[in-house]
């Protein structure tokens, strides 16, 4: 009798077991649906970003589900829809694989070149046969000489359920509903919460597809990106530049123009050494009026990340306007800094920039973090518990920086004077 009930107790944990295992299988596929391709063949996640000149260039990734899958860009200048003829560019996209908790997926990455500065084209991406086709899409190249442009910055999407990635989506909804001419976005990081987490990806993209197919997102490597040196799965989802730091991992840290401005994106997560030698050059090297650096764990933002403490005085001495940043999940600006010290308003030995000043736009997502200790850099500190993105404009010698919630509502602005 004993034995028997040893038995149906042990059955009863055994049925408990598989119960669950198909729970999480469920909920998985729930997350997946309608997010991934119902063709094996067709992409999904697509993406584009810069990689080289982004007034003749635009760079795509997406995935199949099929990982022998060949993948190809079609690109016709204009609104046109008809791709025959001789008009149309045909590009032979990088196929590789990659191995995910949901299977191997097939990744696909292009890029066009010789393109007219200022042009509107229209592309799809696909693997060239009928039926294997994404939607089709529009994008434009920067204007040549502009002195005058406009991006979306948002950070820590770090969304888990499809719940949370619809937030994600309303926010960038919001954002372009703000700032319709916006050109690109710089995203400071933690886009999900586990980078092996397949259909998160797809929530991710999901929710913003019509948006990042159309204008490039420009991505920041964060924590919950890159683990223990291992950023795999983040980086087959983007085609960026590769002009970074020597000994960092391809795509975490990068550099790239646009219009009057030179943004420099760097890797809080690992080679932080090698970086700072990068770091100079990299400003060193550029002659545009305008610079800002895009980074994860922040310098002063609702608190300091002592291991950047060199790049602040690279910082410094190389004028940076504006540092953007994420990780704290809280929305902190600061007075304008130079040498850790706030400088004294219209101070003339601080350069036209008057210092840099430092941001975290909150979150774009679900989570927040209770709001830390105010310190003396702190000019806005607050949390409001709403996500949150910010505008950029630049125009001539005028940087123009506001902050809003997810609902439209401005919580903050500056402007800054060369």
């Amino acid at each position: 009798m004993k034995e028997m009930k040893t038995f149906i107790f042990i059955g009863v944990i055994v049925a408990v077991l598989i119960v669950l295992a198909l729970g999480v299988e469920w909920f998985k596929s729930e997350r997946t649906a309608g997010r991934e391709a119902s063709a094996p063949s067709a992409p999904y996640d697509l993406a584009s970003t810069f990689k080289g000149d982004t007034a003749t260039s635009r760079a795509f990734t997406w995935y199949t589900g099929d990982p022998a899958a060949d993948g190809w860009l079609e690109v016709v200048k204009g609104g046109t829809s008809a791709f025959t003829g001789d008009g149309v560019i045909k590009v032979q996209a990088a196929n590789t694989t990659i191995r995910t908790d949901l299977g191997t997926r097939g990744v696909h990455k292009a890029e066009i070149t010789g393109l007219d500065p200022g042009t509107q084209y229209t592309y799809r991406v696909g693997s060239g046969e009928e039926g294997e086709w994404s939607p089709v899409y529009e994008f434009s190249t920067a204007e040549a000489d502009n002195d005058q442009i406009t991006f979306i910055n948002v950070t820590d999407s770090q969304g888990i359920t499809a719940a949370d990635f619809a937030i994600w989506g309303h926010t960038l909804d919001q954002a372009f509903k703000t700032f319709p001419a916006a050109q690109f976005i710089v995203h400071n990081g933690d886009l999900t919460e586990t980078p092996a987490d397949a259909a998160a990806w797809n929530s991710f993209f999901g929710n913003v597809q019509g948006w990042v197919a159309s204008v490039p997102l420009m991505p920041v490597t964060g924590n919950h990106d890159e683990i223990e040196e291992d950023a795999a799965n983040y980086i087959s989802h983007f085609n960026l530049p590769e002009n970074g730091a020597k000994g960092s991992i391809a795509g975490t840290s990068y550099s790239f123009d646009y219009g009057p401005v030179h943004v420099t994106v760097l890797n809080t997560e690992s080679n932080l050494k090698k970086q700072t030698e990068w770091l100079k050059k990299d400003l060193a090297g550029t002659d545009k009026p305008w610079t800002i650096v895009a980074m994860h764990r922040p310098a002063y933002g609702g608190n300091m990340y002592s291991k950047v403490e060199d790049w602040t005085e690279i910082f410094d001495k190389y004028n940076v306007d504006l540092v953007l940043q994420g990780h704290n999940h809280e929305y902190s600006r600061s007075y304008p800094l130079r040498g850790g010290k706030i400088v004294p308003e219209g101070d003339p030995s601080t350069g036209a920039a008057g210092g840099t000043v430092y941001v975290v736009t909150n979150a774009s997502g679900a989570k927040f973090n209770e709001k830390k200790e105010d310190q003396f850099y702190h000019k806005v500190h607050f949390q409001n518990n709403k996500p949150m993105f910010a505008g950029i404009t630049v125009s001539g010698n005028t940087l123009t920086y506001q902050a809003y919630d997810s609902g439209g509502k401005k919580l903050d602005e500056f402007i800054l004077v060369h």
